[in-house]
């Protein structure tokens, strides 16, 4: 599967996969999707977790996002991210962090971020948890009015009671589920 980014400064660019099969890419179909939905991004502070390929915080940089922030503990991911940033000419706006995503979480570096993109790996739970972190201490976290944005297999999908975030959208592509929890509402 080739990954590319779709839009923006870099657009056409193809991206790197990470070596073998610890890490779950985005669709190209999904993530043209997530990004028409979102509109502009331009001028936005985002936090990439679980970052994989770096691909939607890149596809955020190339349509204007002002920074970026990928986290992942996987050496081969970060490798991949980097040379990712490199080859799209991404790099300014953009922030590599080798790490545990919910350690990075818990240090809680500000300002906060306008949206939060969670894809860890599947099967495991592990979206709710830092989740459930950015919701506690929502201020910490997000902007007014940001977003936190999960990718999940489907049937990985339940509820998950929060004090500060509503579930506002939710879409399925396949074995793919996007799920919108808004700051605010």
């Amino acid at each position: 599967m080739a990954a590319r980014v779709i839009s923006g400064k870099a657009k056409g660019r193809k991206l790197k996969l990470v070596p073998g099969d610890t890490t779950r890419p985005i669709m190209d179909r999904v993530k043209e999707n997530l990004f028409n939905i979102l509109g502009d991004v331009g001028d936005t502070r985002w936090l990439d977790l679980f970052a994989g390929t770096g691909q939607v915080g890149i596809e955020a940089l190339s349509r204007g996002a002002a920074e970026v922030v990928f986290v992942d503990k996987a050496r081969a991911a970060i490798q991949t991210i980097r040379d990712n940033l490199a080859h799209t000419r991404l790099e300014d706006g953009a922030k590599v962090v080798a790490g545990d995503a919910l350690a990075y979480l818990r240090a809680a570096p500000g300002p906060p971020f306008d949206v939060v993109y969670i894809a860890p790996p599947q099967y495991m739970e592990i979206w709710i948890e830092p989740l459930r972190l950015i919701d506690a201490a929502i201020d910490r976290y997000l902007t007014a009015g940001g977003l936190v944005i999960v990718q999940i297999d489907p049937r990985e999908y339940k509820p998950v009671e929060l004090a500060n975030l509503t579930l506002s959208d939710e879409r399925r592509y396949g074995n793919t589920m996007l799920c919108f929890y808004q700051a605010g509402s």
